[in-house]
């Protein structure tokens, strides 16, 4: 979740136009999408066993990518850890939780599951229905990173897709691609949600020619990745071979950074992220 980035927020109204009055090959005739008979299921995690699955999730622990103390190369606060006080299934849910507490040098703790090594894909709709926390200093994410990621030093090379992330108390999520094109490259938007602190489904559509963004199946973001350059599209992604190899999933919640900024006295901890699933669709 690097963030040397600018994130275009828009209204929804803004947001559609963008998305509709300029063509992306034969993805934007509709603003809605769902899984359908033409989509089938690959894979999915309904997290409804007593223990996570370690078939489908490992962790990320610490401070930092291959032990540094660089806070995930964004000055996050917390410290990773794989107990079950900040991740666990409970009641049908994967539980992503947050604490306030002194631990290792870090004075907070939380969770980062990835499916690194286990489950990896390339194109196909990834979805998640997730319940948000919304406090001061709190980022949980739902996002993707290329194969190849290794550490930092791989990053944005490996290629980054955000399908959703959150920070602080706003209405607002975010989706985003980060990738390489003679330096870091970004492209993204945000769209306001009503009721966010409830469950929604955040969803991603990729295939060889476009990525697509969508919120309880309202489309609010688009990326053409295909071989085609229109001249002049601001969402024509340019040296795009790194959103063409697999990619693995990663549900995490970060404590402070250098988006969110510091929790403060009013963040209720422990903070908690609810995943009732995790699903993958082959696209027809």
């Amino acid at each position: 979740m690097n963030k040397k980035r600018i994130l275009f927020k828009l209204s929804s109204l803004l947001l559609f136009t963008s998305v509709f009055l300029s063509p992306l090959n034969a993805c934007a005739e509709t603003f809605y999408s769902k899984p359908s008979e033409k989509m089938k299921l690959v894979w999915s995690d309904e997290f409804d066993e007593s223990e996570i699955n370690k078939d489908n999730w490992t962790y990320d622990i610490g401070k930092g990518n291959n032990g540094s103390n660089n806070g995930w190369g964004n000055n996050e606060l917390q410290y990773y850890t794989d107990r079950s006080d900040n991740s666990r299934i409970e009641d049908g849910n994967l539980v992503i939780e947050a604490h306030k507490e002194n631990y290792n040098g870090s004075d907070y703790t939380s969770a980062r599951l990835k499916s690194k090594e286990l489950k990896e894909f390339t194109y196909g709709r990834i979805e998640a229905r997730i319940k948000l926390p919304l406090d001061q200093g709190l980022w949980p994410a739902f996002w993707m990173l290329g194969s190849s990621f290794t550490g930092d030093d791989k990053w944005p090379y490996c290629g980054e897709i955000d399908i959703m992330e959150h920070v602080n108390k706003e209405p607002v999520v975010s989706g985003a691609l980060h990738w390489d094109n003679n330096g870091p490259q970004t492209f993204g938007q945000s769209v306001t949600v009503d009721n966010l602190d409830d469950y929604h489904v955040y969803a991603l559509e990729w295939t060889k020619n476009y990525i697509k963004w969508y919120v309880d199946d309202q489309l609010f973001c688009a990326a053409d990745i295909s071989d085609i350059i229109i001249p002049n599209l601001e969402r024509n992604i340019k040296n795009n071979d790194a959103f063409h190899q697999p990619f693995f999933i990663l549900l995490n919640m970060a404590v402070g950074g250098n988006w969110p900024k510091d929790p403060d006295d009013s963040t209720d901890f422990p903070a908690k992220m609810y995943v009732d699933y995790v699903r993958v669709y082959e696209l027809s």
